[in-house]
Protein backbone atom coordinates (compact mmCIF):
# COMPACT_ATOMS: atom_id res chain seq x y z
CA UNK A 1 0.00 0.00 0.00
CA UNK A 2 1.19 3.42 -0.69
CA UNK A 3 0.89 6.64 1.56
CA UNK A 4 0.65 10.11 0.85
CA UNK A 5 3.44 11.84 3.45
CA UNK A 6 4.88 15.06 4.38
CA UNK A 7 8.00 15.47 1.74
CA UNK A 8 9.16 18.98 2.80
CA UNK A 9 7.67 22.37 4.13
CA UNK A 10 8.76 25.45 4.18
CA UNK A 11 6.99 27.43 7.40
CA UNK A 12 5.98 30.62 7.82
CA UNK A 13 7.26 32.12 4.23
CA UNK A 14 6.02 35.93 3.67
CA UNK A 15 4.93 36.56 0.51
CA UNK A 16 7.15 39.14 -1.25
CA UNK A 17 5.49 40.10 -4.39
CA UNK A 18 2.08 39.02 -6.53
CA UNK A 19 2.06 39.09 -10.27
CA UNK A 20 -1.17 38.36 -11.76
CA UNK A 21 -0.32 38.47 -14.99
CA UNK A 22 1.93 35.63 -15.36
CA UNK A 23 1.38 32.33 -16.25
CA UNK A 24 0.97 31.20 -13.02
CA UNK A 25 3.07 29.13 -9.86
CA UNK A 26 4.74 29.81 -6.93
CA UNK A 27 8.55 31.62 -7.16
CA UNK A 28 10.47 30.86 -3.84
CA UNK A 29 14.30 31.51 -3.83
CA UNK A 30 16.64 28.93 -4.61
CA UNK A 31 18.52 28.65 -1.32
CA UNK A 32 14.67 27.59 0.36
CA UNK A 33 14.27 25.10 -2.53
CA UNK A 34 17.70 23.68 -1.87
CA UNK A 35 16.60 23.30 1.88
CA UNK A 36 13.82 21.95 1.65
CA UNK A 37 14.63 20.08 -1.34
CA UNK A 38 12.15 20.57 -3.44
CA UNK A 39 12.57 20.93 -7.30
CA UNK A 40 11.68 23.21 -10.18
CA UNK A 41 8.28 22.66 -11.22
CA UNK A 42 7.24 20.08 -8.64
CA UNK A 43 3.54 20.08 -7.21
CA UNK A 44 3.15 22.56 -3.82
CA UNK A 45 0.29 22.96 -2.07
CA UNK A 46 0.15 26.47 -0.40
CA UNK A 47 -1.61 27.53 2.76
CA UNK A 48 -2.53 30.86 3.85
CA UNK A 49 -1.99 31.41 6.84
CA UNK A 50 -3.69 35.20 7.29
CA UNK A 51 -6.82 34.01 5.46
CA UNK A 52 -7.03 30.41 4.85
CA UNK A 53 -6.82 30.01 1.65
CA UNK A 54 -5.36 27.16 0.08
CA UNK A 55 -4.21 25.96 -3.22
CA UNK A 56 -2.03 23.36 -5.31
CA UNK A 57 0.82 25.09 -8.18
CA UNK A 58 4.31 23.96 -9.20
CA UNK A 59 7.42 26.18 -8.34
CA UNK A 60 9.48 28.28 -10.14
CA UNK A 61 13.12 28.75 -8.85
CA UNK A 62 13.94 32.27 -7.48
CA UNK A 63 17.29 33.90 -7.38
CA UNK A 64 19.38 32.88 -4.38
CA UNK A 65 19.62 34.57 -1.44
CA UNK A 66 16.86 37.23 -2.25
CA UNK A 67 13.79 35.89 -0.11
CA UNK A 68 11.28 35.88 -2.96
CA UNK A 69 8.39 34.05 -2.38
CA UNK A 70 6.11 35.14 -5.37
CA UNK A 71 2.61 34.25 -6.35
CA UNK A 72 2.06 34.48 -9.71
CA UNK A 73 -1.44 34.31 -11.99
CA UNK A 74 -3.81 33.00 -10.57
CA UNK A 75 -2.58 32.16 -7.13
CA UNK A 76 -1.99 36.12 -6.75
CA UNK A 77 -5.39 36.15 -6.37
CA UNK A 78 -5.29 33.86 -2.88
CA UNK A 79 -2.25 35.82 -1.07
CA UNK A 80 -1.80 39.47 -0.50
CA UNK A 81 2.38 41.00 -0.17
CA UNK A 82 3.19 40.19 3.42
CA UNK A 83 1.04 37.33 3.80
CA UNK A 84 2.75 34.12 5.94
CA UNK A 85 2.29 30.84 3.93
CA UNK A 86 2.79 27.58 4.91
CA UNK A 87 4.45 25.23 1.14
CA UNK A 88 4.59 21.74 1.25
CA UNK A 89 5.24 18.69 -0.94
CA UNK A 90 4.25 15.57 -0.81
CA UNK A 91 5.71 12.06 -1.58
CA UNK A 92 4.18 8.41 -2.36
CA UNK A 93 5.76 5.41 -0.22
CA UNK A 94 5.37 2.11 1.00
CA UNK A 95 3.78 1.83 4.63
CA UNK A 96 6.94 -0.19 5.91
CA UNK A 97 9.10 3.41 4.37
CA UNK A 98 6.60 5.69 6.02
CA UNK A 99 6.74 5.13 9.81
CA UNK A 100 10.16 5.63 10.03
CA UNK A 101 10.45 8.95 7.06
CA UNK A 102 11.16 12.26 8.71
CA UNK A 103 10.16 15.35 6.86
CA UNK A 104 12.62 18.31 6.12
CA UNK A 105 11.27 21.32 7.44
CA UNK A 106 12.65 24.64 7.30
CA UNK A 107 11.40 27.64 9.32
CA UNK A 108 12.14 30.93 7.97
CA UNK A 109 12.44 35.32 9.77
CA UNK A 110 10.50 38.10 8.73
CA UNK A 111 12.85 38.27 6.14
CA UNK A 112 12.54 34.75 4.47
CA UNK A 113 16.21 33.69 5.81
CA UNK A 114 16.38 30.17 7.02
CA UNK A 115 16.55 30.19 10.89
CA UNK A 116 16.12 26.31 11.47
CA UNK A 117 16.17 23.30 9.71
CA UNK A 118 14.59 19.60 11.14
Amino acid sequence: MLRTMLKAKIHGAKVTESNLEYKGSITIDSDMLEAADIIPNEKVQVVNLNNGSRLETYVIPGRNGTGIIGMNGGAALHAAIGDRLLIMSYVLMETKDSVVYKPKVIFVDDKNKITNKK
